[in-house]
């Protein structure tokens, strides 16, 4: 693993969904931006060129109705939740990222283009219709996807009814194109199970859904080019984000580089598969524009037994998390990155609790990665004249192959597995001991362990950056940590 440009280099696009800002940052997007920033490290270390895209969710009856309950104008509104947003990527650790708000001005204007196109290819028409609609999920719905006439995602709303004239997508004349598009790239949606979800939403038809909304009743959002009596509906407006973050349409090399050349890959909830894997795909064929190469699925995080949602007011924040761990661990963002990688499934739910990660810390980083790093470095600088050479390059390793199909609870799992390795090897050998009778073999032995220390600590550096850099520097410097990397908790 090198993280120089080589001949073979790519261009590699990633972006997570846009949270919707009308609640502080949860630890439910935390785990989304943690797994996706892994993956952007992880390409540059392998010398790949990577755009890497956040950003914000900001138009929407939601944000709308919660500006109007708040006394604030809703730009004032959004922009305090942005900044809460951006400071939750630097609390983080999140690496090397560009920042798309679906207010900014660039946003706005690629929206409309991609709606005239959308309009002149024959996709947009106007219709009057009634429908059933969950402000929470920001989507109409069928009475099958109702449970006892509420949406199981948002149980504690009610659910509108919509008897309007809006304009429509013309989503049902891409049945066909979507489902080729499945065959022709069996590894579009990550897991499986998630593309066979989508696959039988498509097989079983699509209909046609409302892009818009009259601004006489929700005038929050991008204003439909030619009829300002209606504004965009918010997720014809986000989705354009993917590439509006990218210049388009005015930036045509950066857009060519990475979403038409490169590798443009998405990251989101099991929620937002159709939107993500069916919706936008077809609102790219409408304007002749490429399709996703990917979509990763998460599952939910779940609480106790219960799923962690805003709605539900069960949220744990990622804020709060760090702070538990201030004091006890030198980089405590690394604490949070760990668990979210390591204790939840790459995609299926996974339950935490604030106790939960007290215990996968003890046992994982304070009596795993802490203290084997201080055993190895006590020995190396007790019995080693200086610091040893690294390799500068690391072999592939399964850890690699993991992190290719995004599994990376799977490859976090494998390094740990070498750290339990590396321990053993220290009780089996004891070299500490064997030096005392056999100079030469046991400095042998703990020059090995050192290299070995550093292999992990390089195969680390994507999921845990900061540990990862302080291991590797008190090997290059010689040094024992001035105080646990992880500290045992009261």
């Amino acid at each position: 693993m090198t993280d120089k440009k080589t001949a073979s280099s790519k261009a590699f696009y990633l972006t997570t969904t846009l949270p919707y800002v009308n609640s502080d940052p949860h630890v439910g997007f935390a785990m989304e931006i943690i797994r996706a920033d892994v993956v952007a490290r992880y390409h540059r270390k392998t010398g790949d060129e990577v755009f890497f895209n956040t950003g914000t969710d900001e138009h929407g009856a939601k944000i709308y109705e919660n500006a109007i309950k708040a006394d604030q104008d809703p730009q004032k509104y959004v922009d305090g939740y942005a900044e809460k947003f951006k400071q939750l990527l630097g609390t983080l650790n999140i690496s090397d990222i560009h920042f798309i708000r679906t207010t900014d001005a660039k946003h706005v204007k690629a929206a409309e283009e991609l709606w005239k196109r959308c309009h002149a290819n024959g996709y947009i028409y106007k219709k009057t219709y009634k429908s059933k609609y969950c402000v929470g999920c920001e989507l109409n719905k069928t009475d099958s996807e109702l449970e006892g006439g509420k949406c199981p995602i948002h149980p504690n709303r009610g659910i509108e009814l919509i008897d309007e004239e809006n304009y429509f997508f013309k989503f049902s004349e891409f049945q066909k194109p979507l489902l080729k598009y499945y065959k022709d790239h069996p590894d579009f949606v990550i897991p499986d199970f998630r593309f066979n979800e989508m696959r039988s939403f498509v097989e079983m038809g699509l209909e046609d859904f409302s892009i818009s909304r009259l601004k006489s009743k929700m005038p929050w959002g991008v204003s439909v080019p030619g009829d300002d009596e209606h504004v965009m509906y918010v997720w014809f407006d986000a989705l354009t984000s993917y590439i509006s973050t990218l210049g388009w349409p005015d930036n045509a090399g950066m857009f060519e580089k990475f979403w038409k050349n490169g590798t443009p890959v998405q990251y989101c909830g099991k929620d937002n598969n159709r939107q993500q894997s069916a919706m936008w795909q077809a609102m790219l064929m409408s304007v002749n524009l490429p399709n996703t190469a990917h979509v990763i699925i998460n599952g939910f995080i779940i609480t106790g037994g219960q799923k962690m949602s805003k709605s539900l007011g069960n949220v744990i924040s990622p804020f709060d998390v760090i702070e538990v761990f201030r004091g006890y661990a030198k980089y405590p963002e690394d604490v949070l990155r760990f668990v979210l990688l390591h204790d939840i499934s790459s995609f299926e739910d996974g339950d935490i609790t604030l106790d939960s990660i007290k215990l996968s810390y003890t046992n994982y980083l304070q009596n795993g990665i802490g203290n084997l790093t201080s055993r190895i470095m006590k020995m190396a600088t007790t019995h080693l004249v200086g610091p040893i050479t690294l390799p500068k390059m690391l072999p592939r390793t399964s850890i690699d192959d993991a992190i290719g199909r995004f599994d990376l609870k799977q490859a976090i799992e494998g390094i740990m597995a070498g750290v339990r390795e590396l321990d053993g090897y220290i009780q089996e050998t004891e070299p500490f001991k064997v030096i005392k009778v056999d100079e030469e073999k046991g400095k042998a032995l703990i020059t090995e362990m050192v290299e070995r220390l550093a292999s992990l600590a390089t195969l680390l550096e994507p999921f845990l950056p900061n540990t990862s850099d302080e291991i590797l520097r008190l090997i290059k410097q010689h040094e024992m940590p001035e105080a646990p990397l992880f500290n045992r908790l009261p």
